[in-house]
């Protein structure tokens, strides 16, 4: 296997001085998951990353990206120096971009833009050899980092794209540089930095300025913010697609929810199609929808590529479903939990509940012996003026009617802790320190447990203690 990055093209790469005759096989930022023969980026963020090259180079990585020789490191240690360690990884991205055949989707969307991005992995990885993060990798230093790790021999690459304020998009775009790019959804997140959804579209439909010549813009055709996207769309890219449960290109024609799965029921430009997710949800269904429409765009096989969307499995905390096994001494005494705690705004909140309103607890076990359905809400954040109403207005969804108990946890969702019917109403908690200590007493064998929250509201430690507690398996797929 040829080296990723040898010293002179690095060097090339980004202006900078090469020391030593060393190659390198990946690019890392982080100590902790640093492999040997990696090229050690020394990022400045919560800490300079300078502080750890030492480190970086005695557990066995290649090189150095720095831009200066750190304290503690021989002066004839293996470095890459530059004048700007940020602005050298994004030029090792805009190379390995450049010196690559591949065709390139880029992603991006309010929700589901991770989900979509594994999806894309998943199926076309059995078409060609496929580049994407192993993570949630979208931010400034993040696409960078994934288009720095790209082999030159990739023949698909997927590029999650994600903006936290305006501006953000259009140079990571640009630097991706993507065949086919595509907006998942747009939806009332981040608000605290755009005044409206509306301003949120246009900053989502900015990924469509960095298509190539002739390039494709996939679009949601279901969303108030539909015409945004397009308007920007027919300005930059030389053919649009759409998908939706509207009159669209891949429209969605059902999605039904078991416990396991979803079965959808779409016409893929007029011609009927039938494929399985192996996680129940109607967004899951559309997301698969949209990588059908990419895979066409890039060349793929769209008939190899509907069955292979059972292969995927959402990301952990991203509506992991799992079986935890309560108690040791009975078997059958368990809880199915539902782990969407890494991420929530209105609109994904709206779809968990869905899928929690479409789960079947079980009956005659445990303590209580009826099961029930268990949602634990935590706060949804960087909502802006309008978080108290948003926060309140989940009481209104349909689906809280099928919901046995509501518990809130967080300063913001004491407004829907409120608003909630007081048959429904459970527990309010201050923080997800005060939940997670009572989170095993909130629950019996036979329910269904749905946790979600923000990143930051850490209701993932409600998850972790329940896992402490409980043995856990991936729920057996059933035909339906």
């Amino acid at each position: 296997m040829s080296a990723l990055w040898t010293a002179q093209e690095a060097a090339r790469a980004t202006g900078g001085q090469a020391q030593g005759d060393w190659s390198a096989n990946g690019v890392s930022i982080d100590t902790r998951t640093i492999a040997e023969g990696d090229l050690f980026v020394a990022l400045k963020a919560a800490r300079d990353g300078h502080e750890f090259v030492a480190q970086a180079l005695g557990a066995g990585a290649a090189a150095a990206l720095v831009s200066h020789i750190p304290e503690g490191v021989a002066p004839d240690a293996p470095l890459l120096i530059v004048g700007d360690v940020l602005e050298a990884l994004e030029a090792l991205g805009r190379a390995a971009r450049a010196r690559t055949d591949a065709r390139v989707v880029g992603v991006t969307g309010s929700v589901g833009k991770t989900s979509t991005k594994e999806m894309l992995r998943d199926v076309l990885s059995r078409q060609g050899r496929t580049h994407a993060a192993e993570a949630s990798y979208n931010n400034h230093w993040g696409v960078p980092l994934t288009l720095a790790r790209m082999p030159a021999d990739t023949e698909f690459a997927v590029i999650e794209i994600g903006m936290n304020a305006p501006g953000e998009i259009a140079p990571l775009s640009r630097m991706a540089r993507p065949h086919v790019a595509m907006i998942t959804t747009v939806a009332a997140a981040h608000l605290e930095a755009f005044e409206s959804i509306e301003g949120i579209a246009h900053e989502k439909a900015a990924i469509f300025e960095g298509l190539e010549p002739g390039g494709e813009a996939i679009v949601n055709i279901d969303l108030p913010t539909t015409s945004i996207l397009l308007e920007t769309a027919r300005a930059k890219a030389a053919h649009i697609t759409t998908f939706g449960a509207g009159v669209s290109d891949y429209r969605l024609i059902s999605a039904k929810m078991s416990d396991t799965c979803t079965a959808v029921r779409a016409e893929l430009r007029g011609e009927a199609a039938i494929f399985k997710i192996m996680s129940p949800g109607r967004h899951f269904a559309m997301n698969g929808l949209a990588v059908l429409a990419a895979v066409e765009a890039l060349g793929g096989d769209t008939g190899m590529a509907a069955p292979d969307l059972a292969l995927w499995q959402p990301p952990a905390g991203r509506g992991t479903r799992e079986i935890l096994q309560l108690d040791s001494g009975h078997e059958d005494w368990t809880l199915d939990l539902i782990d969407d705690a890494f991420n929530a705004n209105p609109t994904s909140m709206e779809a968990a509940l869905e899928v929690l309103a479409a789960a079947t607890p079980r009956d005659g076990i445990g303590r209580i012996t009826k099961g029930r359905r268990i949602a634990i809400l935590g706060d949804m954040l960087e909502l802006g003026r309008t978080e108290e109403a948003l926060h309140r207005s989940i009481a209104d969804l349909p689906s809280i009617a099928a919901l046995t108990v509501v518990h809130c946890v967080g300063p913001r969702m004491r407004a829907l802790h409120r608003a909630l019917p007081e048959a429904q109403r459970g527990m309010w908690f201050e923080d997800a320190n005060a939940l997670a200590a009572e989170v095993f007493r909130m629950i019996d064998a036979g329910d269904v447990v749905l946790i979600k929250g923000s990143k930051g509201s850490k209701v993932s430690l409600a998850v972790e203690a329940l896992r402490k507690k409980g043995r856990a398996n991936r729920p057996e797929a059933r035909d339906e």
